[in-house]
């Protein structure tokens, strides 16, 4: 087991904000927009989920690392975040399904990681003066250097981070959901549903939802033309979670724009935002975001207030959509739109996660709604 050295580091955000840790994971330095994520539990699935490319993650549970790293709670195949932010690190996991330290794992990919720090005091920052771009280092230690590269730094507004985790070619997903007795399960020898899903940087555990949800499920790039997306016949179409702007992935936009109505579609986080803007709707930039696995969202239609997994940085404005869509699901922390669907077409999106990984299973029937969309469809 290797225990990381107790080298100086140093965060510091482009408001001038700086505070001194101690250095774990790979050294050197690292800048991306800093957010805070309220999980208690899953920083591995956290550190892997590619929604949070361009961005350094800071956990406001203290503890981190305590239970290792396993291979079977990844989300993709590697760390998507550009830097790991904690109160304290744990070097010594006490897990049955451990096989690496989280200090191994963020020095095998890379991950500039900082512990030491107050982050009560950074997460009450954040939420004061919002999210900003900041710089961790182990190199360079100068609050003031540090400080002007944060500021120099490009933000996400507009950026395209979806091409940097999109895959490169068309796959099969064939691994469905877990359970403690066998892992996890194989798909149905011939499922009656055939799901074409857009990686926009999408996470295992929805591709294992749809597998489990009795589905065939083919993952393409981001970049797949509608056409050939169509050309697929494919039941029903998926537009999966992603990093960043969603007014940055304008292929996408016209994409969704062109499938609208052709098949049924469900939308996850940046694919929700991504079929708002496809139907002529607006976003905009929350001060925060919501990263966390305990955001309170009502069903409107029932009343019943789920407790759901969050991570996003940019929300859907659903005055834009007047007449088009209706309202599904509210956030009660600040009442943003939290799920919508088409008055007409066979098209519906949440902006939380129903897959959770981390997180409470409250909305995996979404799932199954997605399903009978696809059943009704059909006729």
């Amino acid at each position: 087991m290797v225990v990381p050295d107790t080298k100086k580091a140093v965060l510091a955000l482009a408001d001038g904000w700086f505070a001194e840790g101690w250095s774990f994971g790979a050294q050197g330095e690292r800048v991306g927009e800093v957010i805070f994520n309220t999980s208690m539990t899953g920083y591995q699935e956290i550190l892997t989920d590619p929604s949070y490319k361009g961005q350094m993650v800071v956990m406001t549970y203290p503890l981190i690392g305590n239970y290792g790293i396993n291979p079977e709670d990844l989300e993709s195949a590697q760390p998507q975040v550009e830097g790991f932010i904690v109160k304290e690190y744990s070097p010594y996991p006490s897990n049955w399904r451990s096989q690496q330290t989280l200090h191994e794992y963020l020095t095998e990919y890379g991950i500039v990681a900082i512990q030491g720090i107050d982050t009560r005091a950074l997460t009450r920052h954040i939420r004061e003066k919002g999210a900003q771009q900041g710089t961790i280092s182990s190199a360079d230690i100068d609050p003031d250097s540090l400080v002007a590269k944060a500021r120099a730094a490009p933000g996400l507004i507009g950026r395209d981070l979806v091409k940097e985790v999109t895959c490169s070619e068309p796959y099969g997903w064939a691994e469905g959901v877990w359970s403690i007795e066998s892992g996890y399960s194989p798909a149905a020898a011939s499922p009656p549903h055939f799901i074409v899903a857009y990686d926009y940087g999408i996470k295992r555990n929805i591709l294992r939802q749809l597998i489990g949800s009795n589905c065939r499920v083919r993952v393409v790039p981001a970049h797949t033309t509608a056409d050939e997306v169509l050309a697929l016949n494919p039941d029903g179409i998926f537009l999966s979670n992603g990093p960043g702007d969603p007014e940055g992935v304008a292929y996408a936009i016209e994409n969704t724009r062109k499938l609208l109505g052709q098949k049924p579609i469900f939308g996850i986080c940046l694919g929700h935002q991504i079929l708002g803007l496809a139907l002529g709707g607006k976003t905009y930039k929350l001060k925060f975001g919501h990263h966390g696995a305990n955001h309170p969202v009502k069903e409107i239609a029932s009343g019943k207030i789920e407790i759901t997994a969050q991570n996003h940085g940019f929300a859907v404005e659903m005055d834009s959509l007047a007449g088009q869509v209706r309202l599904t699901h509210i956030n009660l922390y600040d009442q943003t739109v939290e799920g919508m669907e088409h008055l007409e077409l066979p098209a519906f999106s949440v902006q939380y996660h129903p897959e959770a990984s981390p997180g409470p299973h409250d909305a995996s029937y979404l799932f199954r709604r997605f399903i009978r969309l696809i059943e009704g469809s059909k006729g």
